[in-house]
């Protein structure tokens, strides 16, 4: 049995992108620098983070997706803060934000965490932002009950644990995408179908094969 588990470590390249709302700036500038004091307490350097602030958590999957189809970023921290208010307003925002925060992990395979709180009240959203009474002689860790140092310790884990697992090989859709363009009258140099070849009942599993040779015209 093989077990994979990420930790939470710097990434050997490349930077890690927050996009934050402005929305509810009280809120979400806590829950930046939660994020900001976990990333720094893993060693991530300040130049390898970019921090993106955006009007509102509607217009966060639009700046996550810009930055996750970079190559160079390793993964995007949302965060964000949605209250309930007096019509359903909120319920329609936290819908289409998180499942489009998914649809951009799954689409680009880099992690894309949701960092977002949906709470009904400004208390709730305080206590999950880590706020809590400071005194002169005391300091207030802003990585505590934090939900943005979650999101920045899961952005770490998760970019570990991906370096770990194996690349998946050509899947299904793209092996007949390529057939079908061969049929179509591509060149056998252009189409990687006759390159793979199903080694045994298990359909998600192909070997790669040495090309055809071409057949001498006599």
């Amino acid at each position: 049995m093989i077990i994979y588990e990420g930790t939470a470590c710097p990434p050997e390249k490349g930077y890690i992108a927050i996009v934050v709302s402005k929305f509810n700036r009280t809120i979400t500038q806590r829950l930046l620098d939660g994020a900001l004091a976990t990333l720094k307490k893993h060693k991530v350097h300040e130049e390898d983070i970019r921090v993106s602030w955006v009007p509102g958590a509607f217009e966060i999957p639009l700046i996550a997706r810009r930055f996750a189809d970079n190559e160079d970023c390793r993964a995007v921290i949302c965060l964000g803060a949605v209250i309930q208010g007096e019509t359903s307003h909120d319920e329609h925002i936290n819908r289409a934000v998180s499942l489009e925060i998914a649809k951009i992990a799954t689409e680009t395979n880099k992690p894309t965490v949701f960092g977002v709180l949906t709470c009904n009240t400004m208390e709730q959203a305080l206590e999950r932002s880590g706020a809590k009474v400071q005194t002169k002689d005391k300091f207030v860790d802003p990585t505590a009950g934090n939900k943005g140092a979650e999101a920045a310790e899961v952005a770490l884990e998760m970019i570990d644990l991906l370096s770990e697992i194996p690349e998946p090989r050509l899947p299904f859709d793209e092996m007949f995408s390529n057939f079908m363009d061969s049929m179509n009258g591509r060149d056998e140099d252009d189409s990687d179908i006759y390159d793979y070849w199903d080694d045994d009942d298990n359909d998600d599993v192909f070997e790669r094969l040495p090309p055809p040779k071409k057949k001498k015209r006599s």
